[in-house]
């Protein structure tokens, strides 16, 4: 276990104080988590803000656990200032995918760092794809890669059928943006990681296809 950066201590933080007055104060929630219609009226901080507000304690403390595990990876790879710009281009994208997957849904809503989150991990994935992963219920270890390229196809799946009340699909967006802006930051892993590269792609190729099919 690595020693937690003071940006990931900073992230932490705004994400607990900003979800704890979420908490306690509703007319503030409900004016900065993701909404469709006032995105579209104008209010596009909110693409940034919903980001930092989580339902519940345990939202908040999955994402946060996450961050914490995952963090450590891509910061010792492209060090803080490229991490930080993982984890909010990560957070954008997810925003940006929402807005155009429901852009016809006005009352579509979410709150939540999970595409921020999902971005790190897929970034923390691809630069270190002999990582292992230990699954709630699963006594042995799984290959990271295995675990990413499955969480995306079941957001896929979440898009398509609206399974639960999760945000499937800023995670997925979160999760390009997080792959994209790593290949940005490090070009040569198209050469030395080529295959990994190409495995964490074929989901994302496999909603943009169900999408122009119309078929999500």
């Amino acid at each position: 276990m690595y020693d937690i950066h003071i940006a990931t201590i900073a992230i932490i933080a705004a994400n607990v104080l900003v979800s704890i007055k979420g908490f306690d104060d509703r007319a503030f929630f409900e004016r900065y988590k993701f909404g469709i219609a006032p995105i579209q009226s104008g209010q596009r901080e909110r693409m940034l803000t919903s980001g930092f507000l989580h339902v519940d304690w345990t939202h908040l403390l999955f994402n946060m656990l996450t961050l914490y595990f995952f963090a450590g990876v891509v910061i010792s790879w492209l060090g803080v200032g490229k991490f930080l710009g993982v984890y909010f281009i990560s957070l954008a994208a997810g925003s940006l995918l929402a807005v155009f997957f429901h852009k016809d849904e006005p009352y579509y809503s979410a709150v939540g760092a999970s595409g921020a989150v999902t971005g790190v991990l897929y970034a923390a994935i691809l630069l270190q794809p002999s990582m292992s992963l230990y699954l709630f219920f699963i006594p042995v270890p799984i290959p990271a890669y295995v675990v990413g390229i499955g969480y995306l196809l079941y957001s896929i799946y979440g898009m398509k059928n609206r399974v639960g009340n999760i945000g499937h699909t800023a995670h997925f967006g979160g999760a390009m943006g997080g792959y994209v802006i790593t290949l940005l930051f490090l070009p040569n892993l198209l050469y030395t990681e080529t295959l990994m590269v190409v495995l964490l792609a074929i989901p994302i190729v496999i909603l943009f296809v169900l999408e122009k099919m119309g078929k999500i």
